[in-house]
């Protein structure tokens, strides 16, 4: 293979030659790129994260009741139930997976 020696050097390029952002001179639109406006979801959003970063999610005396249950050797698991709840939550995933694509 033989190598091209026509082509030109590329000239050296100054990195003061171009303008930085900050020499970049601010305009009226600065009062607007500075500002956040949230939209009605993300308003909600953090309305629920603060109602549920003061209240707890988890019903810990249920939880205690279930350990005690199940330490005692009493506690009853249904299956059932289980079935049905796995096959709703697939559903919902597929579903949502499908409103994604």
């Amino acid at each position: 293979m033989k190598i091209d020696k026509s082509l030109q050097p590329v000239s050296t390029v100054s990195v003061n030659d171009g303008k930085r952002r900050a020499d970049i001179t601010p305009n009226s639109n600065t009062s607007q790129e500075n500002s956040v406006h949230l939209s009605p979801n993300a308003a909600k959003l953090q309305t629920i994260d603060s109602s549920s970063a003061s209240g707890s999610i988890v019903n810990t005396a249920r939880v205690q009741e279930i350990k005690q249950a199940i330490s005692e050797g009493n506690f009853q698991i249904n299956p059932e139930a289980v079935a049905d709840r796995l096959l709703e939550t697939a559903k919902e995933l597929i579903q949502s997976k499908k409103g994604a694509a």
